[in-house]
């Protein structure tokens, strides 16, 4: 097993008086409130803005504007950090365009980079980690070190702290997004990260507020049919079409390559008897017809009667009553892996991990699903709450006041990825990207 001492070294070279950079966040207060805390430590906190929208949800001193053309951010940025003398980024994300410049220039002027996102341990987690995600995250992959490093680490409460609603997500959104559309002129260079215009992705969500009083019903009879049968099932969450899980760290150009690929695996290799549950994510924007691609590639493939389509329902009730989930790399998977169900991960996640997830090829999971082990689980998930999750949320006072606490807490002390989750070089690789076979590139 790796040093321990070695990985979980914290630098301790970092000045007491940092200087922070902020980049694009979430269209929330948290940023906000996390900057408050580090210059309440005696911190400086600076940002710079992309777009209006930026502007409007960061409202606190320290903002610069950057206007200028993609291509020269880069540059525009070291020397930004050389003028500040900045010694840490925090961004959401780091596969966004920007961020990918940003994380670049950091890396070669010694920045220390602290990646903010949602929680791996839902709802109301937040993921803190040191220089990278997924792909790019030094969270351990080897199910020892995992044992060892979790061995004293006590069990995560889990009860839900925090709610947030789908107003106030909705809310910020619009905060953060209308402006940019009708205010664009104030950044005319900025280029959106997301594949659908906001507009287009307002209509489908109105849409789908209309129907999701019918939608739900359906979903609740099929799975209560599903139940009843008593027949084994598996599993498949949708994940959004512009997920960076999806688009940067896994082998799919979109996950129609992905849906396509495990229901030709599906009608080749599983049993007769068994049925596949493909189960929509909640805040898909409905400008994808996902149902009837599925339905299409069933009939197209023999499948009729074997594969199932869920707009609504517990995803939870549906996992634990399953012979095993497959994923691309949603978060789902680390619920189905607490339930004790199998799991398969097609794309890069941080607990795609031996001893945890079923390493089969995709064929054999179908005929024999492997459980996880019980040990590597537990550990799993006491040092993951420990080392790179804090309790919060992103639209609510409370579960933000909460998340940007405990987030300047471990950034001020230097404890992201403490104790034990920090390996160098990453563990883990990016995904090449596979060609899509001709007949199935539509």
């Amino acid at each position: 097993m790796e040093n321990a001492a070695l990985n979980t070294r914290v630098s301790a070279d970092r000045p007491s008086r940092r200087v922070f950079l902020f980049l694009q966040g979430p269209s929330s207060p948290i940023f906000r409130k996390i900057a408050d805390r580090l210059e309440s430590y005696g911190h400086t906190c600076l940002r710079i803005n992309l777009n209006v929208g930026d502007e409007i949800i960061w409202r606190r001193k320290g903002a610069s504007n950057y206007r200028g053309r993609a291509e020269d951010w880069p540059d525009y940025l070291a020397r930004f950090i050389g003028l500040h003398q900045v010694t840490d980024m925090i961004l959401l994300g780091e596969e966004r365009p920007y961020h990918q410049a940003a994380t670049a220039v950091a890396r070669r002027t010694g920045v220390a980079i602290a990646i903010v996102e949602m929680g791996y341990l839902r709802p109301d987690w937040l993921t803190l980690e040191r220089d990278g995600m997924s792909s790019n995250s030094h969270f351990p992959a080897d199910a020892a070190h995992i044992v060892e490093a979790a061995k004293t680490l006590p069990e995560p409460d889990w009860r839900k702290h925090y709610s947030q609603t789908f107003l106030a997500d909705a809310s910020y959104d619009l905060l953060y997004n209308l402006p940019n559309v009708f205010l664009w002129f104030l950044f005319p260079h900025y280029r959106r990260h997301a594949i659908f215009h906001p507009l287009a992705e307002y209509a489908g969500w109105i849409r789908r507020l209309f129907t999701g009083k019918r939608r739900s019903a359906e979903a609740e009879e099929t799975v209560r049919i599903l139940l009843s049968e008593r027949v084994p099932f598996f599993v498949y969450p949708l994940q959004l079409e512009t997920d960076f899980q999806l688009r940067a760290h896994s082998p799919f150009h979109s996950q129609k390559d992905a849906i396509d690929e495990v229901m030709h695996s599906f009608a080749a290799d599983a049993a007769r008897e068994t049925r596949l549950v493909f189960k929509v994510h909640p805040l898909d924007n409905d400008l994808i017809a996902w149902r009837k691609f599925i339905d299409d590639k069933a009939a197209e493939l023999g499948l009729t009667g074997r594969v199932f389509y869920l707009d609504g329902g517990n995803l939870d009730v549906l996992a634990e009553a399953s012979a095993g989930m497959v994923t691309v790399n949603s978060t789902a998977g680390l619920h189905a892996l607490k339930q004790g169900r199998p799991v398969r991960v097609l794309g890069t996640a941080v607990f795609d991990i031996a001893g945890l997830t079923d390493q089969q090829p995709l064929e054999d999971f179908w005929q024999r699903p492997t459980a996880p082990d019980a040990e590597v689980s537990s550990a799993m998930f006491r040092l993951l709450a420990a080392s790179i999750q804090v309790r919060g949320n992103l639209y609510s006072r409370t579960g933000t006041d909460a998340g940007a606490r405990a987030i300047a807490e471990r950034l001020h002390e230097n404890t992201v990825n403490q104790p034990g989750a920090f390996i160098d070089p990453p563990p883990r690789r990016k995904p090449q990207k596979r060609q899509r076979p001709a007949s199935r590139s539509a």
